[in-house]
């Protein structure tokens, strides 16, 4: 983090190549661990197939959907105030909030025991994209901490 006013340039991520989606690059880099780019490649194909077969439709515009109804619109940060710790809402960037959905499917998707990481991913995804599951109890709750603290938002810098 620069301490001036520099600011962080963006990186441009390249499309995948099977779907030519920066969205499904995005998703891949995300799953990938210790530097396994196929393996993550595999189980996110995989996990697309799957929810494309449940959902009946384009595999791309389901993970769009599915990531759209994750997305929180509003987070708390928090914020020291004269000795008191402040949670203060703030709204959430574009990019924040997708990295936020993928970071909360995948993590819901990892924690769950018992089939291949493809099919729980895909039930994640199929969850999300049907506004029930874990990922969407998550943005809800986030959602009524930023509601209970809005008394709190004229601290916010």
């Amino acid at each position: 983090m620069p301490r001036r006013k520099q600011t962080i340039r963006k990186r441009k991520v390249q499309s995948d190549n099977r779907f030519n989606s920066v969205l499904v690059s995005k998703f891949i880099n995300n799953i990938m661990r210790d530097g396994k780019k196929s393996t993550a490649e595999r189980i996110v194909y995989n996990a697309l197939e799957i929810l494309s077969k449940r959902t009946k439709k384009d595999s791309i515009e389901s993970l769009e959907k599915a990531l759209a109804n994750i997305k929180p619109e509003v987070e708390l940060k928090s914020r020291r105030v004269g000795g008191a710790t402040y949670q203060i809402p703030v709204e959430v960037n574009q990019d924040r909030g997708l990295s936020l959905a993928m970071r909360w499917i995948i993590g819901f998707a990892t924690s769950k025991k018992g089939k291949s990481m493809a099919e729980k991913l895909a039930g994640e995804l199929f969850d999300a994209f049907n506004n029930t599951g874990s990922a969407i109890k998550k943005r809800d709750d986030t959602h009524k901490m930023a509601e209970a603290n809005r008394a709190f938002a004229h601290f916010r810098w």
